[in-house]
Protein backbone atom coordinates (compact mmCIF):
# COMPACT_ATOMS: atom_id res chain seq x y z
CA UNK A 1 0.00 0.00 0.00
CA UNK A 2 1.34 3.38 -0.94
CA UNK A 3 1.90 6.04 1.64
CA UNK A 4 -0.84 8.13 0.10
CA UNK A 5 -3.41 5.35 0.40
CA UNK A 6 -2.35 4.76 3.99
CA UNK A 7 -2.94 8.40 4.83
CA UNK A 8 -6.50 8.18 3.40
CA UNK A 9 -7.31 5.08 5.43
CA UNK A 10 -5.91 6.57 8.61
CA UNK A 11 -7.80 9.84 8.09
CA UNK A 12 -11.09 8.04 7.39
CA UNK A 13 -10.76 5.91 10.52
CA UNK A 14 -10.12 8.94 12.67
CA UNK A 15 -13.19 10.66 11.24
CA UNK A 16 -15.37 7.67 12.08
CA UNK A 17 -14.07 7.64 15.64
CA UNK A 18 -14.73 11.36 16.05
CA UNK A 19 -18.26 11.10 14.64
CA UNK A 20 -18.99 8.13 16.88
CA UNK A 21 -17.71 10.00 19.91
CA UNK A 22 -19.88 13.02 19.08
CA UNK A 23 -22.97 10.86 18.63
CA UNK A 24 -22.36 9.15 21.96
CA UNK A 25 -21.68 12.45 23.73
CA UNK A 26 -24.80 14.24 22.48
CA UNK A 27 -27.35 11.44 22.47
CA UNK A 28 -30.19 11.85 25.12
CA UNK A 29 -29.23 10.49 28.53
CA UNK A 30 -31.72 8.39 30.55
CA UNK A 31 -33.66 10.38 33.16
CA UNK A 32 -33.22 9.19 36.74
CA UNK A 33 -36.63 8.64 38.34
CA UNK A 34 -38.23 7.16 41.45
CA UNK A 35 -40.29 4.06 40.78
CA UNK A 36 -42.80 1.91 42.62
CA UNK A 37 -44.01 -1.64 42.05
CA UNK A 38 -47.71 -2.31 41.60
CA UNK A 39 -49.04 -4.85 44.09
CA UNK A 40 -52.07 -5.68 46.16
CA UNK A 41 -52.25 -3.59 49.31
CA UNK A 42 -54.66 -2.59 52.04
CA UNK A 43 -56.44 0.64 51.15
CA UNK A 44 -58.21 2.44 53.98
CA UNK A 45 -60.51 5.32 53.03
CA UNK A 46 -61.09 7.68 55.94
CA UNK A 47 -62.61 11.01 56.88
CA UNK A 48 -60.38 12.79 59.37
CA UNK A 49 -60.64 15.97 61.42
CA UNK A 50 -59.98 17.38 64.86
CA UNK A 51 -62.41 16.62 67.67
CA UNK A 52 -62.63 16.66 71.43
CA UNK A 53 -63.49 14.35 74.29
CA UNK A 54 -66.59 15.22 76.30
CA UNK A 55 -68.45 13.79 79.27
CA UNK A 56 -71.63 12.34 77.82
CA UNK A 57 -73.98 13.87 80.40
CA UNK A 58 -72.86 17.23 81.84
CA UNK A 59 -75.05 18.76 84.56
CA UNK A 60 -75.01 22.53 84.97
CA UNK A 61 -75.92 23.51 88.53
CA UNK A 62 -77.70 26.89 88.38
CA UNK A 63 -79.18 29.22 90.98
CA UNK A 64 -82.95 28.56 91.23
CA UNK A 65 -83.50 32.03 92.71
CA UNK A 66 -81.68 35.31 93.16
CA UNK A 67 -79.52 35.67 96.25
CA UNK A 68 -76.00 35.87 97.59
CA UNK A 69 -73.78 32.95 96.62
CA UNK A 70 -71.33 31.96 99.34
CA UNK A 71 -67.81 31.02 98.26
CA UNK A 72 -67.67 27.57 96.67
CA UNK A 73 -65.47 25.28 98.74
CA UNK A 74 -64.98 22.47 96.24
CA UNK A 75 -62.22 22.17 93.65
CA UNK A 76 -62.25 20.94 90.06
CA UNK A 77 -61.79 17.17 90.09
CA UNK A 78 -63.32 16.62 93.53
CA UNK A 79 -65.57 13.52 93.63
CA UNK A 80 -69.27 14.07 94.36
CA UNK A 81 -72.06 11.74 95.46
CA UNK A 82 -75.61 12.17 94.20
CA UNK A 83 -77.89 13.79 96.77
CA UNK A 84 -75.15 14.08 99.40
CA UNK A 85 -72.25 16.25 98.27
CA UNK A 86 -72.86 19.95 98.91
CA UNK A 87 -71.86 22.06 95.92
CA UNK A 88 -72.97 25.59 96.85
CA UNK A 89 -75.01 27.65 99.30
CA UNK A 90 -77.21 30.64 98.50
CA UNK A 91 -78.44 33.04 101.18
CA UNK A 92 -80.85 35.96 100.87
CA UNK A 93 -79.43 39.07 99.25
CA UNK A 94 -78.34 41.99 101.43
CA UNK A 95 -80.62 45.07 101.36
CA UNK A 96 -79.77 47.76 98.84
CA UNK A 97 -78.73 51.35 99.54
CA UNK A 98 -81.54 53.92 99.44
CA UNK A 99 -81.31 57.19 97.56
CA UNK A 100 -82.30 60.41 99.36
CA UNK A 101 -85.81 60.48 97.97
CA UNK A 102 -86.57 56.83 98.78
CA UNK A 103 -85.08 57.15 102.26
CA UNK A 104 -87.17 60.26 103.00
CA UNK A 105 -90.31 58.44 101.88
CA UNK A 106 -89.39 55.42 104.03
CA UNK A 107 -88.83 57.58 107.13
CA UNK A 108 -92.15 59.33 106.58
CA UNK A 109 -93.82 55.94 106.32
CA UNK A 110 -92.25 54.95 109.65
CA UNK A 111 -93.63 58.05 111.33
CA UNK A 112 -97.08 57.41 109.86
CA UNK A 113 -96.92 53.82 111.10
CA UNK A 114 -95.97 55.03 114.58
CA UNK A 115 -98.97 57.36 114.62
CA UNK A 116 -101.27 54.55 113.52
CA UNK A 117 -99.78 52.32 116.20
CA UNK A 118 -100.37 54.97 118.87
CA UNK A 119 -103.98 55.37 117.72
CA UNK A 120 -104.49 51.61 117.84
CA UNK A 121 -102.98 51.52 121.34
CA UNK A 122 -105.44 54.17 122.52
CA UNK A 123 -108.35 52.25 121.01
CA UNK A 124 -107.16 49.10 122.76
CA UNK A 125 -106.96 50.95 126.09
CA UNK A 126 -110.53 52.18 125.66
CA UNK A 127 -111.80 48.75 124.68
CA UNK A 128 -109.93 47.14 127.57
CA UNK A 129 -111.40 49.62 130.06
CA UNK A 130 -114.88 48.97 128.71
CA UNK A 131 -114.32 45.22 128.95
CA UNK A 132 -113.13 45.49 132.57
CA UNK A 133 -116.21 47.59 133.44
CA UNK A 134 -118.69 45.23 131.75
CA UNK A 135 -117.01 42.26 133.39
CA UNK A 136 -117.72 43.75 136.82
CA UNK A 137 -121.24 44.69 135.81
CA UNK A 138 -122.14 41.22 134.59
CA UNK A 139 -120.77 39.66 137.77
CA UNK A 140 -122.90 41.98 139.93
CA UNK A 141 -125.96 41.39 137.76
CA UNK A 142 -125.54 37.64 138.13
CA UNK A 143 -125.40 37.99 141.95
CA UNK A 144 -128.43 40.29 142.07
CA UNK A 145 -130.42 38.02 139.75
CA UNK A 146 -129.57 35.05 141.92
CA UNK A 147 -130.95 36.90 144.99
CA UNK A 148 -134.04 37.97 143.05
CA UNK A 149 -133.21 41.67 143.21
CA UNK A 150 -133.23 42.31 139.39
CA UNK A 151 -135.24 40.92 136.58
CA UNK A 152 -133.98 38.52 133.92
CA UNK A 153 -134.02 41.34 131.33
CA UNK A 154 -131.45 43.34 133.28
CA UNK A 155 -129.16 40.31 133.46
CA UNK A 156 -129.49 39.75 129.72
CA UNK A 157 -128.59 43.38 129.02
CA UNK A 158 -125.47 43.06 131.21
CA UNK A 159 -124.48 39.82 129.46
CA UNK A 160 -124.89 41.46 126.03
CA UNK A 161 -122.81 44.47 127.05
CA UNK A 162 -120.08 42.13 128.30
CA UNK A 163 -119.96 40.17 125.05
CA UNK A 164 -119.88 43.36 122.95
CA UNK A 165 -117.04 44.72 125.08
CA UNK A 166 -115.11 41.47 124.73
CA UNK A 167 -115.54 41.55 120.94
CA UNK A 168 -114.44 45.19 120.83
CA UNK A 169 -111.35 44.27 122.84
CA UNK A 170 -110.46 41.48 120.41
CA UNK A 171 -110.96 43.87 117.49
CA UNK A 172 -108.77 46.48 119.16
CA UNK A 173 -106.09 43.86 119.86
CA UNK A 174 -106.07 42.70 116.21
CA UNK A 175 -105.89 46.30 115.02
CA UNK A 176 -103.02 46.96 117.42
CA UNK A 177 -101.14 43.90 116.12
CA UNK A 178 -101.74 45.03 112.54
CA UNK A 179 -100.38 48.52 113.23
CA UNK A 180 -97.37 47.04 115.00
CA UNK A 181 -96.53 44.85 111.98
CA UNK A 182 -96.99 47.80 109.65
CA UNK A 183 -94.51 49.72 111.78
CA UNK A 184 -92.02 46.84 111.56
CA UNK A 185 -92.46 46.74 107.76
CA UNK A 186 -91.85 50.48 107.51
CA UNK A 187 -88.75 50.25 109.69
CA UNK A 188 -87.48 47.27 107.62
CA UNK A 189 -87.42 49.47 104.52
CA UNK A 190 -84.81 51.61 106.26
CA UNK A 191 -82.43 48.69 106.87
CA UNK A 192 -79.05 49.47 105.24
CA UNK A 193 -76.48 47.02 103.88
CA UNK A 194 -74.24 48.34 106.64
CA UNK A 195 -76.70 46.98 109.22
CA UNK A 196 -76.25 43.37 107.98
CA UNK A 197 -73.22 41.08 107.80
CA UNK A 198 -73.40 38.84 104.69
CA UNK A 199 -72.30 35.31 105.40
CA UNK A 200 -73.40 35.48 109.05
CA UNK A 201 -77.14 35.81 108.52
CA UNK A 202 -79.02 33.24 110.58
CA UNK A 203 -81.38 31.66 108.07
CA UNK A 204 -82.25 28.46 106.29
CA UNK A 205 -79.90 28.96 103.32
CA UNK A 206 -80.55 27.15 100.06
CA UNK A 207 -78.13 24.23 99.68
CA UNK A 208 -77.38 22.91 96.18
CA UNK A 209 -76.31 19.25 96.08
CA UNK A 210 -74.87 17.00 93.37
CA UNK A 211 -77.54 15.43 91.11
CA UNK A 212 -75.30 12.50 90.04
CA UNK A 213 -72.18 10.62 91.08
CA UNK A 214 -69.04 11.91 89.39
CA UNK A 215 -66.64 14.83 89.66
CA UNK A 216 -66.67 18.60 89.54
CA UNK A 217 -65.76 19.42 85.93
CA UNK A 218 -65.82 23.21 86.07
CA UNK A 219 -66.50 25.93 88.64
CA UNK A 220 -68.11 28.84 86.83
CA UNK A 221 -68.80 31.08 89.84
CA UNK A 222 -66.31 30.45 92.65
CA UNK A 223 -66.27 33.68 94.66
CA UNK A 224 -68.95 35.04 96.96
CA UNK A 225 -71.24 37.36 95.04
CA UNK A 226 -74.84 38.33 94.38
CA UNK A 227 -76.28 36.30 91.52
CA UNK A 228 -79.51 36.32 89.54
CA UNK A 229 -81.85 33.38 89.17
CA UNK A 230 -80.62 30.98 86.48
CA UNK A 231 -76.92 31.85 86.85
CA UNK A 232 -74.70 28.81 86.21
CA UNK A 233 -72.46 27.92 89.17
CA UNK A 234 -70.87 24.47 88.73
CA UNK A 235 -70.69 21.73 86.10
CA UNK A 236 -70.56 18.11 87.25
CA UNK A 237 -70.43 14.82 85.39
CA UNK A 238 -68.89 11.36 85.27
CA UNK A 239 -65.43 11.54 83.61
CA UNK A 240 -65.49 7.75 83.06
CA UNK A 241 -68.43 8.18 80.70
CA UNK A 242 -66.68 9.95 77.81
CA UNK A 243 -67.72 10.38 74.21
CA UNK A 244 -65.83 11.83 71.24
CA UNK A 245 -67.32 14.74 69.29
CA UNK A 246 -65.89 15.71 65.90
CA UNK A 247 -67.29 18.41 63.64
CA UNK A 248 -67.02 17.34 59.99
CA UNK A 249 -67.68 19.29 56.84
CA UNK A 250 -71.23 18.59 55.74
CA UNK A 251 -70.05 16.97 52.49
CA UNK A 252 -67.96 14.52 54.56
CA UNK A 253 -70.66 13.96 57.17
CA UNK A 254 -73.08 12.57 54.58
CA UNK A 255 -70.62 9.69 54.01
CA UNK A 256 -70.63 8.73 57.68
CA UNK A 257 -73.24 6.46 59.25
CA UNK A 258 -73.67 4.89 62.70
CA UNK A 259 -71.63 1.75 63.26
CA UNK A 260 -68.52 2.80 61.32
CA UNK A 261 -65.22 2.23 63.09
CA UNK A 262 -62.80 5.04 63.85
CA UNK A 263 -59.34 5.66 65.28
CA UNK A 264 -58.80 8.32 67.96
CA UNK A 265 -55.23 9.61 68.11
CA UNK A 266 -53.25 12.74 68.86
CA UNK A 267 -54.32 12.97 72.51
CA UNK A 268 -50.96 12.05 74.01
CA UNK A 269 -51.49 8.31 74.40
CA UNK A 270 -51.85 5.23 72.23
CA UNK A 271 -54.44 5.25 69.42
CA UNK A 272 -57.91 4.32 70.65
CA UNK A 273 -60.73 2.50 68.91
CA UNK A 274 -64.16 4.09 68.60
CA UNK A 275 -67.50 3.52 66.89
CA UNK A 276 -69.81 6.14 65.39
CA UNK A 277 -72.97 6.37 67.51
CA UNK A 278 -74.81 9.29 65.94
CA UNK A 279 -74.58 11.84 63.15
CA UNK A 280 -76.44 14.97 64.20
CA UNK A 281 -79.34 15.82 61.85
CA UNK A 282 -78.51 19.52 61.73
CA UNK A 283 -75.52 21.59 60.66
CA UNK A 284 -74.14 24.95 61.65
CA UNK A 285 -71.80 27.57 60.24
CA UNK A 286 -68.24 27.72 61.52
CA UNK A 287 -65.56 30.17 60.39
CA UNK A 288 -62.28 28.48 59.52
CA UNK A 289 -58.80 29.78 60.35
CA UNK A 290 -58.71 31.29 56.86
CA UNK A 291 -61.93 33.20 57.48
CA UNK A 292 -64.07 30.94 55.28
CA UNK A 293 -67.62 30.04 56.32
CA UNK A 294 -67.99 26.26 56.54
CA UNK A 295 -71.05 24.14 57.19
CA UNK A 296 -70.19 21.67 59.92
CA UNK A 297 -72.02 18.67 61.39
CA UNK A 298 -71.26 17.07 64.77
CA UNK A 299 -70.57 13.33 64.78
CA UNK A 300 -70.67 11.47 68.13
CA UNK A 301 -68.49 8.42 68.78
CA UNK A 302 -68.23 5.93 71.64
CA UNK A 303 -64.85 4.62 72.81
CA UNK A 304 -64.47 0.86 72.46
CA UNK A 305 -61.31 0.33 74.49
CA UNK A 306 -61.49 -0.20 78.25
CA UNK A 307 -61.42 2.93 80.46
CA UNK A 308 -57.97 2.10 81.83
CA UNK A 309 -56.54 2.70 78.33
CA UNK A 310 -57.86 6.28 78.24
CA UNK A 311 -57.78 7.07 81.96
CA UNK A 312 -55.71 10.23 81.30
CA UNK A 313 -58.16 11.51 78.69
CA UNK A 314 -60.40 14.20 80.16
CA UNK A 315 -63.38 16.42 79.44
CA UNK A 316 -62.58 18.93 76.68
CA UNK A 317 -59.29 17.31 75.57
CA UNK A 318 -58.36 17.69 71.89
CA UNK A 319 -58.10 14.53 69.74
CA UNK A 320 -57.60 13.58 66.09
CA UNK A 321 -60.37 11.39 64.69
CA UNK A 322 -60.19 9.21 61.56
CA UNK A 323 -63.48 7.55 60.60
CA UNK A 324 -62.99 4.51 58.34
CA UNK A 325 -65.38 4.63 55.37
CA UNK A 326 -63.78 1.70 53.48
CA UNK A 327 -61.10 -0.85 54.31
CA UNK A 328 -60.30 -3.02 51.27
CA UNK A 329 -57.51 -5.23 49.88
CA UNK A 330 -56.93 -4.36 46.23
CA UNK A 331 -54.39 -3.59 43.50
CA UNK A 332 -52.99 -0.18 44.47
CA UNK A 333 -51.01 2.56 42.79
CA UNK A 334 -49.37 5.47 44.63
CA UNK A 335 -51.31 8.71 44.02
CA UNK A 336 -47.99 10.37 43.17
CA UNK A 337 -47.74 8.19 40.06
CA UNK A 338 -51.05 9.20 38.41
CA UNK A 339 -52.17 12.48 36.88
CA UNK A 340 -54.95 13.82 34.70
CA UNK A 341 -54.75 14.08 30.90
CA UNK A 342 -57.88 15.04 29.00
CA UNK A 343 -60.17 13.96 31.80
CA UNK A 344 -58.51 10.54 32.21
CA UNK A 345 -56.10 9.19 34.78
CA UNK A 346 -52.73 8.23 33.25
CA UNK A 347 -49.38 7.00 34.53
CA UNK A 348 -45.93 6.21 33.16
CA UNK A 349 -44.98 2.52 33.17
CA UNK A 350 -41.37 1.30 32.85
CA UNK A 351 -41.11 -0.85 29.70
CA UNK A 352 -37.55 -2.01 28.90
CA UNK A 353 -36.02 1.19 30.19
CA UNK A 354 -38.48 3.55 28.55
CA UNK A 355 -41.45 5.42 30.05
CA UNK A 356 -44.72 4.40 28.39
CA UNK A 357 -47.84 6.43 29.06
CA UNK A 358 -50.82 4.30 30.01
CA UNK A 359 -54.45 5.14 30.78
CA UNK A 360 -55.71 3.67 34.06
CA UNK A 361 -59.10 3.43 35.71
CA UNK A 362 -59.15 4.15 39.43
CA UNK A 363 -61.60 3.34 42.20
CA UNK A 364 -61.43 4.35 45.84
CA UNK A 365 -58.45 6.38 46.92
CA UNK A 366 -56.97 8.10 49.95
CA UNK A 367 -54.11 10.53 50.40
CA UNK A 368 -51.47 7.87 49.65
CA UNK A 369 -52.90 5.14 47.42
CA UNK A 370 -55.61 4.57 44.83
CA UNK A 371 -57.42 1.38 43.88
CA UNK A 372 -56.60 0.18 40.34
CA UNK A 373 -59.62 -1.16 38.49
CA UNK A 374 -58.03 -1.41 35.03
CA UNK A 375 -54.81 -0.49 33.21
CA UNK A 376 -52.13 -1.95 35.49
CA UNK A 377 -51.09 -5.41 36.61
CA UNK A 378 -49.14 -6.86 39.50
CA UNK A 379 -45.36 -6.17 39.28
CA UNK A 380 -45.75 -3.28 36.83
CA UNK A 381 -43.33 -0.48 37.69
CA UNK A 382 -44.63 3.10 37.58
CA UNK A 383 -42.81 6.42 37.72
CA UNK A 384 -43.40 8.46 40.85
CA UNK A 385 -43.93 12.20 40.51
CA UNK A 386 -42.89 12.42 36.82
CA UNK A 387 -41.32 15.75 35.84
CA UNK A 388 -41.77 17.62 32.56
CA UNK A 389 -38.67 15.78 31.28
CA UNK A 390 -40.69 12.59 31.05
CA UNK A 391 -42.76 11.95 27.93
CA UNK A 392 -43.94 8.81 26.20
CA UNK A 393 -40.80 6.89 25.16
CA UNK A 394 -38.31 8.76 27.34
CA UNK A 395 -35.42 6.60 28.50
CA UNK A 396 -35.45 6.23 32.26
CA UNK A 397 -33.29 4.63 34.95
CA UNK A 398 -34.11 4.01 38.60
CA UNK A 399 -32.72 6.65 40.89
Amino acid sequence: MSSKSFRYVTGGGAAVVVVGALIFAFRPQPVAVDMADIKEERIRITVADEGKAEVREVYLISAPLAGRLLRVRGEVGDPVVAGQSELARIEPSAPIFLDVRTETEARAAVEAAKSSHAMATAEWDRANAEWIFTTGEVQRSRSLFASGTIAKQKLDEAERSYRVAAADLLTAQARLDQRMHELEMAEARLVSPLDSNPGEITCDCLVLRAPVDGEILQIIEENEKTIAAGTGIIEVGNPRDLQIVVDLLSEDAVLVKPGLHAVVDGWGGKPLRAVVRRVEPYGYTKVSALGIDEQRVDVLLDLVDTPDMWARLGHGYRVDVSIVLQDIQALAVPVGAVFRVGGEWVTYVDKEGRARQRVVKLGSQNADKAQVIDGLEVNDRVVLFPSDQITDGTRIVPR
